[in-house]
């Protein structure tokens, strides 16, 4: 009861308008109207002084008198409007659903009553943004620092800028106004005209075309990234603003891992490297050195140009050149069929050369021993009396890996003298020192009657071009090689661009070759295998020195066949075709028991791929 000349009261106020959040909104309506509307009390309790007593029923039937009042007008005026479609749309494009849910974080749908009444459609509407919001937080991980630092600073002012025109919409829709502002919207129609629909949904679209950061991603510990797929709009790294990278989630699929890579190295080539470092700590969520073959990538190559954003260090190419980083190449050529199936082309392109010989003179600027053993065993399979087999190891002094090989040497002669003693092959070791420019005939020790072949395996790409250096020593290397006439050059090669081609370019195939060599190393060794950890950690500092360094700290400089077609021609050596012969048998050797491996002749190069890309290359030269 409500004495006389009390203000308004309305009897849903005690229970908070318990009409769910679209009913909230029209409290600041409410008020106005409680302002402009003077308190209703019966003739017969003004005559009599008194207070007019109401039964339950008539406040009900005033309560829906009123409500009914506050949205005829919408209704009528647009009987096909589904404003719970709107809605739903609007947290659907933010959480990145292509539609609405049917649970959220594990919590069933709780539509709002108001919105319920309001929609035509005989479903039941989802719950509005707010709801969806708190409900995903409630549901989110505690580790509140973990969550900002994925989210970046930028994710707190989309969120509120969200909610406000979200709760804008809703007021507009459902507003109680007064009888003038009802009467006149009446004539036009509608509440919300096209014009203002029309501007509050590219509002809405320009908000959640960037990243919604305000929604955890959980992320499952087997390594599979179950949670809600990123949306994400194609920029690059010149049109990126440091508020839409940090607002980024975590990548969850491959090609969305891929894009956030490549967007970093855009922005490293463009020097934002605000906007890199703010990629690269999203990518580093994501990545796992130890999981599947695509988060091993992410880890490899997100390290790589984070080396890159980080301030100058020469401890990189200490690691590269260093011992371990040989034994690690060596173990990844005899584990890996990408390389070692190249590198048993080239032997048997050898052997092809110098069949009709016995005294056999191996010139080799990178020894791989897994090659070596290999090619002496073919050797003494012949059964042919007097074999012999020399081997001359060259070494430039000027070189940062000189100091690795110089130290392996010595027992790598020891090791393949022995295997040659159990293969029945007289073999006679020799390491030597000589710049690109120094190489002679007669400092080799090469001797008239011997069948003198060259091997340039996964050396070329060390040696400076005229990119590097005036000197060239690349093309100097290739003319002293075909001075000294030998039988056959072989050469075996990543096939990479990572020698002339600007920052971006080398990246993106960097990724693209890694990845199916990390893919390849699936079918070979388990995930936990030492010696792929070995061969991984020695193919990371390959990465990283392709990718982050330049000038003369750049080593790892391969490149495609094509482009190694024209160097060896310009250096005066003629391209001689891989035979079928020599295809087939590598084919042989590896089987069928290896699917995703291929071996392909084509244009007279022998190429052996992993899922249709080819890897590396082995070619043969005179």
């Amino acid at each position: 009861m409500e004495p006389a000349g009390a203000p308004w009261y309305d009897p849903r106020r005690g229970y908070g308008y318990g009409y769910g959040v679209g009913s909230a909104v029209l409290a600041p309506s409410m008020q106005r109207q409680q302002q402009q509307q003077p308190p209703r009390q019966d003739a017969a309790a003004v005559a009599s002084g008194g207070v007019h007593k109401r039964s339950l029923g008539e406040m009900e039937q005033w309560q829906q008198a009123l409500y009914l009042r506050a949205v005829r007008q919408r209704v009528a005026a647009h009987p096909q409007l589904d404003i719970g479609a709107v809605l739903a749309g609007a947290a659907s494009r933010a959480s990145g659903f292509s539609h609405p849910p049917p649970s959220f974080a594990g919590l069933p749908p709780q539509p709002s009553s108001t919105l319920s009444s309001l929609t035509t459609a005989p479903r039941v509407a989802p719950p509005p943004m707010q709801q969806l919001v708190q409900r995903e937080i409630m549901a989110a991980p505690s580790n509140h620092e973990a969550q900002t630092a994925a989210r970046g600073p930028a994710a707190r002012p989309a969120m509120a800028r969200e909610l406000v025109l979200l709760h804008e919409l809703e007021k507009q829709l459902l507003g109680d106004d007064d009888e003038e502002a009802e009467e006149a919207r009446s004539t036009c129609g509608s509440t919300l005209t096209n014009s203002l629909w029309g501007e509050t949904k590219q509002e809405l679209n320009s908000v959640n075309a960037t990243p919604f950061p305000s929604l955890p991603q959980a992320i499952a510990t087997n390594n599979n990234y179950n949670s809600v797929p990123m949306s994400r709009s194609p920029t690059n790294s010149s049109s990126s603003s440091a508020s839409s990278t940090l607002s980024s989630s975590p990548p969850t699929s491959a090609a969305s891992s891929r894009q956030l890579l490549s967007e970093a190295a855009a922005a490293v080539a463009d020097g934002n490297l605000t906007v890199a470092a703010a990629h690269l700590a999203v990518l580093k969520i994501a990545a796992n050195p130890r999981g599947n073959a695509e988060q091993r990538l992410v880890a490899m190559m997100a390290a790589a140009l984070s080396s890159r954003v980080a301030p100058p260090s020469s401890q990189h190419l200490v690691d590269l050149c260093s011992g371990d980083q040989r034994a690690g190449c060596q173990l990844l050529h005899d584990v890996s069929p990408c390389f070692g199936l190249a590198l048993h082309g080239a032997n048997l392109t050898i052997l092809d050369a110098v069949a009709d010989h016995r005294v056999i003179h191996l010139v080799d600027f990178d020894v791989c021993v897994a090659q070596h053993i290999a090619l002496i065993q073919a050797l003494g399979n012949r059964r042919v009396p007097g074999t012999t087999l020399k081997v001359t190891a060259v070494a430039d002094p000027t070189s940062p890996f000189t100091p690795a090989l110089a130290q392996a040497l010595a027992a790598t002669g020891e090791q393949l003298k022995r295997h040659a003693q159990q293969a029945g092959v007289e073999f006679r070791f020799k390491a030597v020192g000589y710049r690109a420019g120094e190489i002679e005939a007669s400092r080799l020790g090469c001797e008239p009657g011997e069948a003198l072949a060259v091997n340039l395996a996964f050396a070329l790409s060390r040696v400076p071009d005229e990119s590097v250096s005036p000197a060239n020593p690349r093309d100097e290397l290739l003319r002293r090689v075909r001075a000294l006439g030998p039988r056959v050059v072989t050469l075996v090669e990543q096939e990479l661009n990572t020698n002339t081609a600007p920052l971006a370019a080398r990246f993106s195939d960097a990724c693209a070759h890694y990845g199916a060599v990390l893919e390849s190393l699936d079918a070979t060794l388990g995930r936990d295998s030492v010696q792929r950890a070995r061969a991984e950690a020695a193919l990371a500092n390959k990465a990283a020195n392709a990718v982050a360094q330049e000038g003369p700290d750049r080593v790892e400089r391969c490149e495609v066949f094509g482009k190694w077609r024209a160097r060896f021609g310009m250096a005066g050596l003629r391209h001689v075709a891989v035979g079928q012969g020599v295809a087939d048998r590598v084919k042989a050797r590896l089987g069928p028991a290896r699917p995703g491996f291929g071996v392909k002749l084509e244009n007279g190069r022998l190429g052996v791929e992993w899922m249709g890309r080819v890897v590396t290359v082995a070619s043969a030269w005179r």
